[in-house]
């Protein structure tokens, strides 16, 4: 039997992910713990910033916290924190402008948030001088989204899935199922590896970058792979964006059934919120989320099995060597474990012991930071990604792949949201506008 390595629980990233993100998290309910910086939805500079020059010093805290908060991870995994800090100055600062920027009114009214912004600020920087050496200590794209991800489970309450019914539930399952196999089926027939086309599938059927990140954990797959994956994810949803509200709003389908369309189809929970905004109807925003957190609580489920699937089916050594349960714990990404617990903590202790107004507080506040790390995360992104190489990767057919998979992502989720939330078989929960 193999040797426990508990080393892992203080070297690892997926681990440090799950103790930040528990740090904030238990600092958050003692109430301790500072807010981030705010901007108002602006026309002219001078009002975005609702608390005016206080603004400089909220700035300050906020950095200085995530700061501190990385790098004690990073000084337990040995890395080298005085090249990280010059370079994390940058990278926030450009997080810092990417959130600000989206904020601007009419920007805001198009639905082009932060997510876009920062992955095109990072896109400029490594498409035309190239991202320069020293500031790749601080390019940690899935330290910061692991961390994101551990603060979103603190605010995806079981409550609101319940509350809602089993529909959205019922729909993740059905478009998460059939859009998987589909997409892997099709990146095999495009000759991509099993591991790329499990981290391409599961990205296109569950939950976009979170979801690819899990994956490619999951089956050890290249991480060039999943950054080139993400990339794609990450254009498709600025561009569903854009064209699937207009086409639901041209079409008069209910708001309902737009949202869950638009929940079901856009990968990135980030974009589907700003999708759903733009239908100006708070019972599509708020079916479009449903529809996403559903999806989101898969994304344990389905790295856990593609764990078992890697270590079991891709990686047999010998006939006479078979892979131990152990090792797909050690393969299965920890910070799902941290998502989970998050979750359960938020549901079943926040919620019920300190009260409707505190859940909200301390939800709200774990958003927040959320939305900072993925800021961070979609920067590095963008620094990661080079237009040449992601064209010619595979000479062009994990794009093309993408691509068709995504329509069939669209078109089978519209068939199920009609079956669902039209109220043709059955009367759907009703959110109200």
């Amino acid at each position: 039997m193999k040797k426990i390595d508990w080393s892992s629980l203080w070297t690892k990233e997926d681990w440090w992910a799950c103790w930040i993100g528990f740090v904030i998290l238990i600092v958050a309910m003692i109430g301790i713990m500072p807010d981030v910086v705010k901007f108002s939805t602006w026309a002219t500079i001078d009002k975005a910033f609702p608390k005016g020059i206080a603004t400089i010093w909220d700035t300050l805290i906020l950095f200085v916290v995530l700061a501190v908060l990385t790098m004690i991870g990073m000084i337990f995994m040995k890395k080298d924190v005085k090249k990280f800090i010059p370079a994390f100055i940058v990278i926030f600062s450009l997080a810092w402008i990417s959130i600000l920027v989206g904020k601007q009114s009419i920007i805001n009214a198009w639905g082009l948030e932060y997510v876009i912004w920062a992955l095109i600020f990072g896109l400029l920087i490594s498409n035309t001088v190239g991202t320069p050496a020293w500031l790749k200590p601080a390019v940690l794209t899935e330290y910061y989204i692991k961390i994101g991800l551990v603060c979103m489970g603190a605010t995806i309450l079981f409550s609101v899935i319940v509350n809602a019914g089993l529909v959205g539930m019922l729909q993740a399952l059905l478009v998460v199922a059939a859009v998987w196999f589909f997409a892997y089926w099709l990146g095999r027939r495009f000759s991509m590896s099993e591991r790329f086309s499990s981290t391409m599938a599961t990205g296109v059927s569950i939950c976009g970058v979170s979801a690819s990140i899990a994956a490619g954990g999951a089956v050890e797959g290249d991480p060039k792979e999943t950054s080139y994956v993400i990339a794609w994810l990450l254009v498709g949803a600025v561009i569903m964006i854009v064209i699937m509200p207009p086409i639901a709003r041209a079409v008069n389908m209910p708001t309902n059934m737009a949202g869950a369309w638009i929940g079901g189809t856009i990968d990135n929970t980030g974009s589907v919120v700003a999708a759903g905004d733009l239908m100006k109807s708070k019972a599509a925003l708020d079916t479009a989320s449903l529809v996403k957190m559903a999806q989101n609580i898969l994304i344990g489920f389905a790295a856990f099995f593609l764990a078992i699937w890697s270590t079991i089916s891709l990686e047999k050594k010998s006939e006479s060597e078979k892979p131990s349960f152990m090792e797909i714990w050690y393969r299965f990404p920890k910070f799902i474990v941290g998502f989970v617990v998050a979750s359960l903590v938020a549901t079943f202790f926040i919620e019920p012991v300190m009260g409707g107004k505190a859940a909200k507080s301390i939800t709200g506040l774990m958003t927040n930071y959320r939305t900072w790390f993925f800021a961070l995360c979609f920067v590095c992104i963008g620094l990661e990604t080079n237009f040449k190489e992601l064209l010619s990767v595979g000479s062009g057919k994990p794009a093309i792949v993408y691509w068709i998979s995504q329509f069939f992502n669209v078109i089978w989720t519209l068939l199920i949201v009609w079956l669902l939330w039209s109220g043709t078989f059955f009367t759907p929960p009703i959110l109200p506008d």
